[in-house]
C-alpha cells in the first residue's frame, strides 16, 4: 500500500523547516542565549528532531542532505586515535603475500652467502671454470716468455755472427 503526502503536510513541513532555519540564524547571531530558549520550548517543531542539529549548524548541508537524515549502517566513521591508544608493542600480523616476499628475500640472501662461500653447484662450476682459465693464462704467459727468450737468443746469436764477420 502506497501512502502519498498531502499538500497540507508538505506546507506544514516547509513552514517547520523555515522556522528551524530562522531559529538557527538567531542562535548564530545571539550566541548561546537563543539555544536555551529553544531547549525550554517543548512545543517548537524543530527542538526535538535530532541531536545532530548542532553539528548541522556548524557544517551546512547542500541539496537533499539537509532535508533527509540518512544513517548508513555500513559506513564506518573514522575516529581519531590518541597516541596513548595506539599500541606499538604487539607486532601486526603480516599478510600471506608479505610473508612470502620476506621468505623469498631471506632465501635469496642465504643462497648468495652460500654462493660466495663456494658451496653451491653454480659456485663450484664457476670456480672450476676460473681454475681452467688461470691455467690457460699461465701456460700462455710461459709460452710467451719462452718465445721472448728464444728471440733474444736468436738476436744475440745474430749479433755475435755479425760482430765476428766484421772483425
Amino acid at each position: 500500500m502506497r501512502t502519498y503526502t498531502s499538500p497540507e503536510e508538505i506546507d506544514a513541513q516547509m513552514k517547520a523547516e523555515k522556522e528551524r532555519k530562522r531559529q538557527e540564524q538567531e542562535q548564530e547571531e545571539d550566541g548561546g542565549a537563543a539555544q536555551n530558549d529553544v531547549a525550554e520550548a517543548p512545543g517548537c517543531p524543530g527542538s526535538g528532531s535530532d541531536d545532530s542539529d548542532d553539528e548541522g549548524s556548524l557544517k551546512r548541508k547542500g541539496g537533499v542532505e539537509g532535508l533527509i537524515e540518512i544513517e548508513n549502517p555500513n559506513r564506518v566513521v573514522q575516529k581519531p586515535k590518541k597516541v596513548t591508544q595506539i599500541e606499538m608493542d604487539e607486532p601486526r600480523q603480516l599478510s600471506r603475500r608479505e610473508r612470502e616476499e620476506i621468505e623469498k628475500q631471506k632465501a635469496k640472501e642465504r643462497y648468495m652467502k652460500m654462493h660466495l662461500a663456494g658451496k653451491t653447484d653454480q659456485a663450484k662450476a664457476d670456480l672450476a671454470r676460473l681454475a681452467i682459465i688461470r691455467k690457460q693464462r699461465e701456460e700462455a704467459a710461459k709460452k710467451k716468455e719462452e718465445e721472448k727468450k728464444a728471440k733474444e737468443a736468436a738476436a744475440a746469436a745474430a749479433r755475435g755472427i755479425n760482430s765476428l764477420s766484421l772483425k
